[in-house]
């Protein structure tokens, strides 16, 4: 039992995405782009929880939470991102402010912003809680914990239907002592790259396809993709696939461009398929829009 969930949490560390997945991607770009903070023009709240691999002991179960508003107009943007993960005996709890600055580039409207993150992980294991059969193990009984600075940095280039992103949430990765170890490599650097464009197919159905790019360190390249419908500008539907790991179902609804409620379900295609029952994501999005900053066209980003 202890080499199982010893062995799931540290088994990202040389083959796979450290950081915590999203199917529902697109409505948390603050998360892995400080650049976002404020292209919204609106107080915009995201609370959204993920249940992964359902019935599979020691499975990750994460909590998002990020704010975010433009200030001076969309020149300047704030905004605070929480995550809490939990893998196995594995716990990582951040917290990150972030802060955009973006510039107009034309007569449509486009507009280009440089973000920069700044906040804390604390990373902590909890062998104590383990059933152990072999208590010569070296981390037998212990409880290890580390708390880390880190910064981010990221570009995003966006108008009213169309985004691209670059970003690295964490770019700093700790040296840490032999007695943590185990946590150096949840401390990796990543990057991300998005894009997103909508169309529109008739009078009452736009297509958004998005596609989330994730490069890690001695990891392969891996990316997930989006095709969402969305019928009278209310109610999103759409299908998702991660590269060689899951496929699954998304769907949004919007009311009045002020509650966003949704629900993703992920089904996997790898190996793991035969020992869990998919992965299950919820979505509350709130967005606050003054008087002075009234949405004068739909926003799908």
């Amino acid at each position: 039992m202890f080499v199982v969930l010893f062995v799931v949490p540290l088994s990202s560390v040389s083959y796979g995405q450290q950081d915590e997945q999203l199917s529902l991607y697109n409505y948390n770009p603050l998360y892995y782009n400080p650049a976002y903070a404020g292209s919204k023009s609106a107080l915009s709240v995201v609370a959204m929880a993920r249940f992964q691999w359902v019935n599979f002991e020691g499975a990750p179960n994460t909590q998002f939470l990020s704010v975010h508003t433009p200030v001076m107009g969309q020149s300047l943007g704030m905004g605070l991102n929480l995550v809490n993960d939990q893998v196995g005996s594995r716990q990582r709890t951040a917290a990150y402010y972030n802060v955009s600055s973006g510039i107009r580039l034309n007569e449509k409207n486009d507009r280009l912003a440089f973000g920069l993150s700044v906040g804390m992980d604390v990373m902590s294991y909890d062998f104590s809680s383990l059933n152990v059969h072999d208590v010569s193990d070296p981390f037998y009984g212990q409880q290890l914990s580390t708390t880390k600075a880190n910064v981010g940095g990221g570009i995003y280039y966006y108008s009213d239907r169309h985004y691209v992103g670059v970003s690295s949430p964490r770019l700093l990765e700790s040296k840490a002592l032999d007695n943590e170890n185990v946590m150096t490599a949840l401390n990796k650097r990543h990057f991300f790259i998005s894009a997103g464009k909508v169309f529109d197919i008739n009078s009452v159905i736009k297509f958004k396809p998005t596609t989330l790019i994730k490069v890690t360190p001695n990891a392969p390249l891996t990316f997930d993709a989006n095709t969402n419908f969305l019928l009278y500008e209310r109610f999103w539907a759409g299908a998702f696939y991660r590269f060689h790991e899951a496929v699954g179902l998304n769907f949004v609804y919007n009311y009045k461009n002020f509650i966003h409620v949704g629900y993703g379900f992920e089904f996997p295609i790898n190996r793991l398929s035969s020992y869990q029952s998919g992965s299950h994501e919820v979505l509350l999005q709130i967005d606050i829009q003054s008087k002075k900053h009234l949405f004068t066209s739909p926003r799908y980003f």
